[in-house]
């Protein structure tokens, strides 16, 4: 059994082997000091931690999920998905956001199917996201604020990082 908390400084050196596997973005440790002291309801801990953050305006207010990582020797518990509904509910409930979105590598077909099977959708392409070289699919999730789920409607072309908004 795994206990879901939040996350504490202790833990920046403790996942450092999660933060190392190659289909996990990696980022410095004042990166994720912003996080802790920004935004603690959305940085969570099992054996591998979900962070997030909530930004934009209007109907773009929303969550997102800026890493979720498993170690793999924890893998195929759910995890994840516990971690994931953490993230949503928080974004849901407390904050009233419209939607949760996330970006993931275009290539990492297990994490797409997880996150399609938690209900997200393939928002946009975004070219060469990741390190200039790889795409990212923005995959994104509406929340009960967003009745009509407009959220969700996907872009019919692909955009670049430049054309990110960044709140």
């Amino acid at each position: 059994m795994t206990t879901i908390r939040r996350f504490c400084c202790n833990d920046l050196l403790r996942f450092t082997s999660v933060n190392l596997d190659h289909l996990t973005e990696t980022f410095n440790m004042s990166f994720y000091m912003t996080y802790l002291a920004r935004w603690p309801d959305y940085f969570h801990v099992a054996e591998g931690p979900v962070m997030g953050k909530v930004e934009g305006q209007g109907e773009s207010w929303h969550g997102h999920v800026t890493a979720v990582t498993v170690s793999p020797e924890y893998r195929r518990q759910q995890l994840a998905k516990k971690l994931m509904n953490l993230l949503e509910d928080i974004s849901d409930k407390i904050d009233k956001a419209y939607f949760v979105d996330l970006f993931v590598r275009a290539s990492n077909t297990p994490a797409i199917k997880m996150y399609e099977k938690l209900g997200y959708v393939i928002y946009r392409r975004v070219l060469r996201y990741y390190s200039g070289e790889e795409d990212g699919l923005d995959m994104r999730k509406a929340l009960s604020r967003d009745v009509e789920k407009k959220s969700m409607i996907p872009l019919k072309r692909p955009v670049t990082p430049d054309e990110l908004e960044y709140d």
